[in-house]
């Protein structure tokens, strides 16, 4: 058996990892690398052959983890996509925009690069298109959560819940014969992204339980090096930053990942409201048709719910009466013409792309202003450089002052921390005899595989570099 590190090896985004047994071939997750200094490579051709190819299995609907597979069909896979219910419809709706964005990139790109006379280091076309979108839909298989589905000879699936987005799941595959030699099965778990106990909306994540030895575990490590503010702080940071900044006649500009992200600020939203901790009447915009379809796509989806947010629906219509849901550009650009304070939750969640930038451009240079972060900025976007302290920053391809407060809401992130992590991991049955982290920085992975170490020593443990090929 071979397994090769595609992506999320020595960094956070871009997950994608090949593993080929005797006759069967697939990849766990397929996604797109965010950070702005690896952006080259996603539009390098696919080490392995995708119409090789059996299967894809997909842990969950961030970019990172789906954003290549309308590439792979394009480039000749043709095999089947795996993921829960939830997760197949929220990929297809951030696929779509994806595409989108990438369209409306590449026309605007191209009208500012003829006007100034230059050349783009890539071609200045989109990576796909919506109609790829639509063909690689076709090949999409959904798997309810904890069904043991056998999908070829000798391979079994089994997606069980991650609680990191909607969805999400970290998956056993199980090999036996003819795919591996041997009689015993050979098992297979990778995480996905972990998420964290008590959070809005989800499900806590659970823990693997099964008593049978696995072989090899490919487990994240976002924050393999260090422990986030608790979840329960997360309300009083909201309510004192967007009290502050109303105080001072501003506006909150918080990016969001349209999916779970922006679901999530609504019910803590109708929660503060409720309680009387922000102001009832503050127009509260989500700029983001991706996160209105994805709200859309929650409410199908109530069986992934914890009790808490069926609770809340059911009271969240009447607090939210402030409650914008903006599709089309025309109110996104009205919004920026309002005078006093608002609440303006609008993606990318790293600042990348989409309308947020839009957003930046026009009120990261005014100090009455705030920009709240709300999760995770991979190295090289524009969102990271912003809380690096990068001034000015370069947004449409023009440099804007920063003068705005800078905030980051900490504890609310969706990945488990360092603690979480070892305690998902100590609550496995049996010690996986090979442990590969990933999906992490180099000093966040090398942390989490020494402290896995030291609780396991009798364990092997690997830090894959990208494109690093392991043989057994």
């Amino acid at each position: 058996m071979e397994i090769q590190f595609c992506g999320a090896a020595g960094g956070v985004t871009g997950s994608k990892h090949y593993v080929a047994c005797d006759d069967f071939q697939f990849l766990v997750d397929c996604g797109m690398a965010q950070e702005r200094g690896n952006a080259d490579l996603n539009w390098k051709p696919f080490l392995e052959d995708p119409s090789a190819l059996d299967a894809v299995f997909l842990t969950h609907a961030h970019l990172d983890h789906c954003g290549l597979l309308p590439k792979l069909v394009k480039d000749g896979f043709r095999g089947k996509i795996y993921g829960t219910p939830a997760t197949l419809e929220l990929t297809k709706l951030i696929l779509l925009d994806s595409a989108h964005i990438q369209e409306e990139d590449a026309a605007f790109k191209q009208k500012r690069h003829a006007k100034e006379g230059r050349k783009s280091p890539r071609p200045v076309r989109p990576l796909y298109t919506q109609s790829d979108v639509e063909a690689t839909a076709r090949l999409f298989v959904p798997i309810p959560y904890w069904k043991r589905k056998s999908v070829a000879k000798g391979v079994e699936v089994v997606f069980r819940d991650a609680g990191h987005i909607l969805g999400s799941a970290f998956i056993e595959v199980v090999l036996t014969k003819p795919q591996i030699e041997g009689d015993e099965p050979r098992r297979l778990l990778f995480s996905g992204d972990l998420g964290r106990a008590d959070r809005p909306i989800i499900r806590d994540p659970e823990f693997y339980k099964e008593p049978d030895e696995i072989a090899d575990l490919f487990i994240e490590s976002t924050y393999g090096d260090r422990i986030s503010a608790p979840i329960d702080t997360v309300d009083d940071q909201l309510a004192e930053i967007i009290g502050r900044t109303a105080a001072r006649g501003g506006k909150a500009i918080m990016p969001v990942f349209a999916v779970e992200r922006a679901q999530e600020m609504i019910c803590r939203f109708a929660n503060l409201i409720e309680r009387g901790r922000i102001p009832a009447n503050i127009p509260i915009y989500l700029d983001s048709p991706m996160a209105v379809e994805a709200t859309m796509i929650f409410s199908r989806q109530r069986d992934c719910f914890d009790d808490e947010t069926i609770a809340l629906g059911e009271r969240a219509r009447e607090i939210l009466k402030n409650l914008h849901l903006v599709k089309t550009q025309q109110e996104s650009k009205a919004i920026n013409k309002q005078k006093g304070s608002a609440i303006i939750m609008s993606s990318a969640g790293m600042c990348n792309a989409g309308r947020i930038k839009h957003h930046l451009a026009n009120n990261i240079g005014n100090p009455l202003n705030s920009v709240v972060f709300l999760g995770y900025q991979a190295e090289g976007t524009l969102g990271r450089q912003i809380l690096d302290g990068v001034n000015p920053v370069r947004i449409h391809g023009q440099p804007r002052a920063v003068k705005a407060e800078i905030v980051v809401v900490k504890g609310i992130s969706g990945h488990a921390d360092q603690s979480e992590l070892l305690a998902w991991y100590d609550a496995i049955p049996k010690r996986p005899k090979t442990t590969f982290v990933v999906h992490g920085e180099p000093a966040a992975s090398q942390a989490l595989a020494d402290r896995i170490k030291a609780l396991a020593p009798e364990t092997n443990v690997y830090v894959p570099k990208l494109m690093d090929l392991y043989k057994e």
